[in-house]
C-alpha cells in the first residue's frame, strides 16, 4: 500500500501542477484531486515529519506570492505552483488530523 501512496502522491502533484499551468479549472476534477490527496496521505504520508512538511508547504506559499512578478514566465509558474499547494493543502490537513488521531486516541498509555 505505500507504493500505492507513493504513486498517487506523485500523480497528484504533477496532474494539479500541469492543470494549474495550463489555467484549466473544472469543479469534477478539483474533487478527484482533493481525494487522491486524502488517500495518498493516509497511505504514504509521514506524520512524524509533519513540522517539516508544514514549513515547506509555507515557503511554497510565499514563493508563490511572489512569482507573479517575473517577466514573461511568471504567470505560469503562478499557475503550476497554486496548482501544487492547492493539491498540497488537503493532504496536508489529512495527515495533521491523523497525527492527532494516533497521538490522542491511538496512545499507549
Amino acid at each position: 500500500m505505500n507504493t500505492l501512496g507513493k504513486w498517487l502522491y506523485l500523480v497528484g502533484l504533477l496532474v494539479a501542477g500541469i492543470v494549474g499551468l495550463v489555467g484549466f479549472s473544472a469543479p469534477w476534477l478539483s474533487i478527484i484531486l482533493v481525494v487522491v490527496g486524502i488517500v495518498a496521505a493516509i497511505l504514504y504520508f509521514d506524520t512524524s515529519d509533519l513540522v517539516g512538511a508544514g514549513v515547506r508547504y509555507l515557503v511554497l506559499a510565499v514563493v508563490f506570492s511572489v512569482l507573479d512578478a517575473i517577466p514573461l514566465v511568471g504567470p505560469y509558474l503562478t499557475g503550476f505552483f497554486g496548482g501544487v499547494l492547492a493539491f498540497l493543502g488537503p493532504v496536508l490537513l489529512t495527515a495533521l488530523v491523523m497525527h492527532f488521531i494516533r497521538k490522542y486516541f491511538f496512545a499507549k498509555k
